[in-house]
């Protein structure tokens, strides 16, 4: 039972991570179309 129990903690944690990266990488795009557009 303590596996699964250590398994599911993995997998959200695993979880968390990849939606924050997607998120910043998401934000940096934003962020990247903005300046490049007051530039032009």
């Amino acid at each position: 039972m303590k596996k699964i129990i250590v398994l599911v903690l993995v997998a959200l944690g695993a979880f968390a991570v990849y939606r924050k990266i997607q998120a910043d990488r998401a934000e940096l795009d934003l962020w990247t179309e903005a300046t490049a557009a007051s530039e032009n």
